[in-house]
């Protein structure tokens, strides 16, 4: 079997998994972050419901699209889907409450900020957050189920803009290619200039450890 038919198979297995979930428990909803791990800015969750009957052709986890591929997708996911919300928790919030229970308070607001209500939350993961319906959590989700796979893409597409957007305002710390991510270019452009406003400092513990605490950035 070639590589286009595997894809194509991996496909429609994810759209088998959420139909079955619909069979079984009426509308599903599918739920997914993005940027647990960088240095910079806020995590994203999105909130995706599809329709049944639909086919979105290479759809898949984030992580195993290029960027080009993800921006493609997030177009035909926004038409396709019944409804979708893209949200996120701050910085600050991140540095209140610890970044687990941020993602939490960003996939609730994605949530809820959908205009058809969901008899089940797919949720990629294997924690439960406090959440108004049901939630089914899905070990490596956005590689089983659609509307999860779909749900990663819009997190990660609008996170990826959001960090565009910073890397005009912030130049010197190459967000544009690091995405906020702690690459040696990010790191030492740290101890150049300093920590600006929209990192996470808690995030910079290790590496103060290891280099001293970096200044404040002054622009």
């Amino acid at each position: 079997m070639d590589k286009y038919l595997l894809k194509r198979q991996a496909c429609e297995q994810r759209f088998g998994f959420d139909s079955g979930k619909r069979a079984q428990n009426g509308i599903i909803c599918g739920i997914d972050e993005a940027g647990r791990g960088p240095f910079v800015g806020p995590v994203y969750a999105a909130a995706v419901i599809l329709p049944e009957g639909a086919f979105i052709e290479d759809l898949n986890d984030s992580k195993q699209l290029s960027e080009k591929k993800r921006e493609l997708l997030f177009d035909k996911i926004t038409e396709a889907a019944d409804a979708y919300f893209i949200a996120s928790a701050s910085v600050e919030e991140i540095e209140e409450y610890n970044i687990l229970q941020a993602t939490f308070l960003a996939m609730n607001r994605a949530y809820l900020g959908l205009n058809i209500s969901a008899d089940l939350a797919l949720i990629d993961g294997n924690r439960v957050p406090p959440f108004p319906c049901p939630v089914e959590t899905v070990v490596k989700g956005d590689s089983v189920s659609a509307s999860i796979a779909a749900a990663s893409i819009l997190a990660k597409v609008a996170r990826d803009r959001y960090m565009a957007d910073l890397d005009k305002q912030y130049p010197e710390f190459y967000w544009l290619q690091n995405k906020g991510y702690g690459t040696a270019a990010h790191i030492e452009a740290l101890q150049k200039y300093g920590v600006t406003p929209v990192h996470r400092r808690s995030f910079l513990k290790k590496l103060e450890a290891k280099h001293g605490v970096f200044k404040e950035y002054r622009g």
